[in-house]
């Protein structure tokens, strides 16, 4: 019987992990999808960002209370999870808490101990969450992009965590060596008491079944995160190394448009001389779609957190206009995964649809509002830039559609034709000084 446990554990271990694998590999996929881009300079730098961001949640605790209970919640759920380690060698070799054989009983009894306060701790931030998300209703999280699957997924999440926590403390509290132990068992004690008068059967049947709900339920979570916005979790690290270094304010030139610029003002150059053969020419200036974005810029789209950081701060939002910098990514994930899912059907080749990112989800309207005030990636705790998207696709609307507003065509026709933004011939600039 013991050898039909070790093997029926051993399966649901190598299935679980193996379907991780596999989604880990689509993603990888789609993120590959994205334009090149080299982000290899400043490493000391980058690896200090994802140092102090990622790991030292900087830009979380900017907002005290949310910022507590992400780290209570984040450090809890990580440290408990060492125990898996135990879990997983007491499956696969048919032992039980191997870490009682391996440690002093002391330094088990202090992890142990350790990882039940954390669990209550958890518990009690994640309640805090719930009731911040559905009794209070934190209005960053009442937006229109955050009805049906996202809220949902917001509060799955919440219960996952709920229920796992609950499993580790009753799994502990019905195990009669661990109790017996009477070392780490500084919650588990007062809920032991609940059992009492059970045979020692019955305890061992619930402490068996917590156990395997318990491992079952993390590789369940573990597989959940790729369909979940909760995937920030494992990639805040990457994208917090491969954020932008350069100052927040300044923008990228085309390169082509720049080598254009540079000839025009080039005194020595024939303005008639046709391009050289192997000069590079644009597929495209700017993205309509996701595979115009860059690796990077898809990166940032799997790692949103849909926490609304972002949409709070943004002036244009806050001045009731369309744009919600939150829903850029999350449309620009959606759209990925889309394009992700053809591929899939279409065994490795993306046969189009007729949809693309710009007009079938996010809509001109939506970034035309934006400021470019850079609020938004000022505001993500995770090194996100909605900013770099909406640019580039303006930048497609223009160049690409000339669906710019009329305001901005009338300030480009005023620069080619009067070389300022104003609509008066060079020579009258000065007439304002002789008004009286």
């Amino acid at each position: 019987m013991q050898y039909i446990s070790q093997i029926l554990f051993t399966f649901i271990l190598i299935a679980g992990i193996g379907y991780f694998a596999s989604n880990v590999k689509k993603l990888f996929r789609n993120i590959s999808l994205g334009k090149d881009l080299d982000v290899s300079d400043n490493k000391p730098q980058r690896w200090k960002n994802m140092a102090k961001i990622a790991l030292g949640q900087s830009k979380m605790v900017v907002r005290p209370i949310a910022g507590f209970l992400h780290i209570i919640v984040y450090v809890g759920f990580i440290i408990i999870n060492i125990e898996v380690l135990e879990i997983v060698i007491d499956g696969v070799f048919g032992t039980h808490r191997i870490g009682l054989q391996v440690l002093n009983a002391s330094v088990y009894g202090f992890l142990i101990g350790s990882f039940e306060v954390l669990a209550v701790l958890v518990l009690v931030a994640v309640i805090a969450f719930w009731i911040r998300r559905n009794v209070i209703k934190i209005k960053r999280f009442l937006s229109a992009e955050m009805t049906g699957w996202p809220k949902s997924d917001g509060n799955i999440i919440l219960y996952f965590e709920v229920v796992l926590m609950c499993l580790f403390l009753v799994m502990n509290a019905t195990d009669t060596t661990f109790q017996n132990l009477g070392s780490g068992n500084v919650i588990s004690q007062f809920i032991a008491p609940l059992f009492d008068g059970m045979s020692e059967g019955s305890l061992h049947m619930i402490e068996r079944t917590a156990w395997w709900i318990h491992i079952i339920g993390i590789l369940v979570f573990l597989n959940y995160l790729y369909f979940s916005k909760h995937l920030h979790i494992l990639l805040a690290f990457p994208n917090t190394y491969y954020g932008k270094l350069r100052p927040k304010g300044q923008f990228l030139n085309n390169e082509a448009v720049t080598k254009e610029v540079k000839l025009m003002m080039d005194p020595s150059a024939d303005p008639f001389a046709a391009p050289a053969e192997d000069a590079p020419v644009p597929e495209k200036f700017g993205a309509s779609d996701v595979t115009d974005l860059s690796w990077v810029q898809l990166l940032n789209a799997y790692t949103c957190t849909e926490c609304g950081r972002c949409t709070s701060e943004c002036p244009a939002n806050i001045t009731g206009k369309k744009l919600s910098p939150r829903k850029i990514m999350m449309d620009t994930r959606d759209r990925l995964v889309e394009v992700g899912k053809n591929i899939d059907a279409n065994k490795g080749t993306f046969v189009p649809d007729g949809k693309q990112l710009l007009g079938d989800y996010i809509s001109n309207e939506e970034l035309w509002a934006c400021t470019s005030c850079n609020a938004c990636v000022e505001a993500c705790p995770v090194s996100i830039d909605p900013l770099s998207i909406i640019m580039d696709m303006r930048q497609y609307l223009v160049m690409e559609q000339s669906a710019a507003p009329s305001d901005l065509n009338n300030m480009m026709g005023n620069i080619e034709n009067n070389g300022a933004p104003w609509p008066f011939n060079q020579q009258d600039r000065l007439n304002w000084a002789n008004e009286s």
